[in-house]
C-alpha cells in the first residue's frame, strides 16, 4: 500500500512540473513574490541572508557530521547513521538530477542577493526538509517529555518554512521552486524511512 502512496506523490510532483512547465503557476508565484517581499526591511534581510547561510551546503554538511558524532558517539546509534547520511546524500544527488531536467531559470525579479544554477526545485528547501525532518525522526524517542517533542517539531518546522520563504524573499527562487523542493524531499524521507526500518529489523 505504501508504495501506491510513493507513486501517486511522484505523479502528484510531475503534475506539478507540469504546471510550472506551462507556465500555469505565473500568477501563483506573482502573488506570493510580491507579498513576501512586499515586507523588505534590513531588519528582516539580515534574517533572510542568515537562513540562506544556515541552509547553504556550508553549514549543512557540517551539522550532519556533528548529528552524525552525536549519534554515534553520546547515543550509540550505528545503523542510524545510515539513515542520516544516506538521506541527505541522497536528497543532494536528488537535487542536481532533477535541476538539468527542468532547466528552470531563476526569477528574473527584484534580487537582494544573486545566486548561479536551475532553480527547480530549490536546493536549500530540500535540504532543510531532508534535514530537519530526519533531526526530528532521529532525536524524537530520546525526549524526556512531550514538550520537548512538540518544540522540536515547532523548531523543525519553522526552520523549514523560514528557509524556503528567505529564498523567494531574497529573490533567488520562485514560490513553486520551494513547494516543488518540500515535495519531493517528502516523497525521498518517506521512502529512505520505509526502506531504513526493513533493513534495521531484518538486521535484527
Amino acid at each position: 500500500m505504501w508504495i501506491i502512496y510513493l507513486l501517486l506523490a511522484i505523479a502528484g510532483f510531475q503534475g506539478l512540473s507540469m504546471l510550472v512547465s506551462r507556465n500555469r503557476l505565473a500568477r501563483f508565484d506573482a502573488s506570493i513574490i510580491d507579498t513576501v517581499q512586499g515586507w523588505e526591511n534590513d531588519t528582516l534581510t539580515g534574517i533572510a541572508k542568515f537562513l540562506g547561510k544556515v541552509g547553504s551546503s556550508s553549514v549543512v554538511i557540517p551539522a550532519v557530521l556533528l548529528l552524525a558524532a552525536f549519534l554515534f558517539l553520546v547515543l550509540k546509534h550505528r545503523k542510524e547513521l545510515v539513515l542520516l547520511l544516506g538521506g541527505m546524500l541522497g536528497s543532494t544527488l536528488l537535487n542536481h538530477l532533477l535541476k538539468p531536467i527542468y532547466r528552470r531559470a531563476r526569477p528574473d525579479i527584484h534580487r537582494i542577493v544573486e545566486e548561479q544554477g536551475y532553480s527547480y526545485p530549490s536546493g536549500h528547501s530540500m535540504a532543510a526538509f531532508t534535514f530537519y525532518f530526519l533531526v526530528t525522526y532521529l532525536l524524537w524517542r530520546h525526549l524526556p517529555s512531550r514538550g520537548w517533542r512538540v518544540a522540536l517539531l515547532i523548531f523543525s518546522g519553522a526552520m523549514i518554512v523560514s528557509i524556503g520563504l528567505s529564498r523567494v524573499y531574497l529573490g533567488v527562487h520562485y514560490p513553486s521552486d520551494i513547494l516543488a523542493g518540500y515535495w519531493v524531499s517528502a516523497c525521498w524521507v518517506a521512502l529512505s524511512v520505509r526502506l531504513f526500518r526493513q533493513w534495521a529489523h531484518a538486521r535484527r
